[in-house]
């Protein structure tokens, strides 16, 4: 059977740095094409060939199927190119090179809202928007009340939209999307939208979707979302495939290609180079050091409820007071267990700073459950963010005898000193009830 999504040699370039230009005429063509060599030699050329610099690609050469009923997982880093990936399948744009080859209708979930007009009134828009994403009115008057009921905005389907606040807002487009009935369905991150509550409706309706048997592209940086709503899955990294296999096999290769990707040297973690800085991040951070709580270097894991400390390598371009650092422990999952952040020391004595510095925090009892956890650090200076790496380290849970009991804690995220112990006055009292004398019926 032919495969319901066929992808081949798939690749995208874009042009960096320059504003959109119209289309050129036939004359304009001919005036740039004599002028070009001149301009060359005169080192003026702008980029303007592909192989210029200000060329840039965001997908290269991808390849793959996806079979009818199946439900596929797309993983990356920010930048990698899912969404690229997504907009080409949902024909949005068109690649630059290669095709996909869709046997069916598709409808997409790439930005929750597309198509909302912000005059016209909720019920209004809902015809709107379903009828841009691929509905007939029928279709849409078929599925109007369960649009209404997903959305819990019943009492507001008369107002224009742009009185509605961005919760409202999010949870009407979403339920005019997800209540479509495609053969394809592609779903970009929708569920880091809404509140807790809201996002895990959709990803009922997620699940719903996956088990009736209709194809399901889905992007998410939720990994255990991705492992339980997926079969298969792919990694994208730098605009390339590099693993496909099951939802399972491919998250296992995402985490281990992202956990503690600088290089590190003993207890130090060079920054200055790490590749999960954010694009927008001035180069701030250079260096974190691993200490135990005697400062000694720390090349190892921390035992259970043991003593850490992490010194943070930072410049501070100019003079100021208004500086923090934070760290976010996650799971391997990318779940977030624990923020460490200066911002909450109330002990702060120092003044204004400029040029390097080093930050340190003293955890004293680190008491998470064994096992890996990557390192996000971040800089803040005056209430705004500097500089950012995600998963600039790796620090190793150790199995501990943490309650003293021979015993090592095998469930949960964090471990916790506690007791347990029978109170002795119900004893009493039961074995007080049991010496009362039987009495006859």
């Amino acid at each position: 059977m032919a495969p319901i999504v066929e992808v081949r040699n798939i690749s995208k370039q874009y042009r960096l740095g320059t504003a959109y230009r119209r289309t050129e005429n036939f004359r304009e063509f001919l005036q740039r094409k004599v002028g070009e060599p001149l301009r060359k030699l005169r080192g003026s050329s702008n980029g303007s060939g592909p192989g210029s610099e200000n060329y840039f690609w965001a997908l290269r050469d991808i390849n793959f199927d996806v079979q009818e009923g199946e439900v596929l997982g797309i993983i990356g880093r920010n930048g990698a190119g899912k969404s690229t990936l997504l907009k080409i399948l949902s024909r949005i744009t068109d690649p630059t090179e290669g095709y996909a080859h869709l046997r069916g209708r598709l409808a997409s979930l790439l930005e929750v809202g597309t198509g909302f007009h912000s005059e016209l009134t909720g019920r209004e828009n809902i015809f709107l928007n379903g009828a841009i994403l691929g509905m007939r009115r029928s279709e849409i008057l078929a599925k109007f009340d369960e649009i209404v009921a997903f959305s819990e905005v019943e009492k507001f389907l008369d107002t224009p939209v742009k009185h509605y606040s961005s919760g409202m807002y999010v949870r009407l487009a979403f339920a005019v999307a997800a209540n479509l009935n495609p053969e394809i369905l592609v779903i970009d991150e929708v569920l880091a939208v809404g509140d807790v509550s809201f996002q895990k409706k959709c990803l009922g309706k997620m699940s719903e979707v996956s088990k009736g048997g209709r194809t399901v592209l889905f992007v998410s940086h939720n990994m255990a979302t991705v492992e339980n709503l997926c079969q298969r899955g792919i990694v994208l990294q730098q605009g390339k495939l590099v693993f496909s296999g099951t939802s399972k096999e491919a998250v296992k290769h995402y985490l281990n290609s992202v956990s503690g990707n600088s290089e590190r040297d003993g207890n130090q973690v060079d920054l200055t180079e790490a590749s999960g800085r954010t694009r927008s991040s001035r180069p701030l951070l250079s260096k974190i050091e691993f200490l135990t709580d005697r400062n000694q270097p720390l090349v190892g894991g921390v035992e259970i409820g043991g003593g850490l400390k992490i010194r943070v390598h930072f410049t501070l371009e100019r003079a100021t007071d208004s500086f923090d650092i934070g760290l976010g422990f996650n799971s391997v999952m990318g779940q977030r267990v624990f923020t460490a952040h200066s911002f909450f020391e109330p002990n702060r004595s120092h003044g204004e700073r400029v040029g390097l510095q080093v930050f340190t925090c003293d955890i004293p009892s680190l008491t998470l459950m064994p096992g890996d956890y990557n390192l996000r650090v971040w800089l803040d200076v005056n209430n705004a963010e500097a500089d950012l790496i995600e998963d600039a380290a790796r620090v190793t849970i150790l199995e501990s005898d943490f309650y003293g009991s021979g015993k090592a804690p095998w469930n949960g995220t964090v471990v916790l000193k506690h007791r347990w112990y029978l109170d002795q006055s119900m004893n009493n009292a039961d074995a007080s009830g049991l010496a009362q004398p039987l009495q006859s019926c």
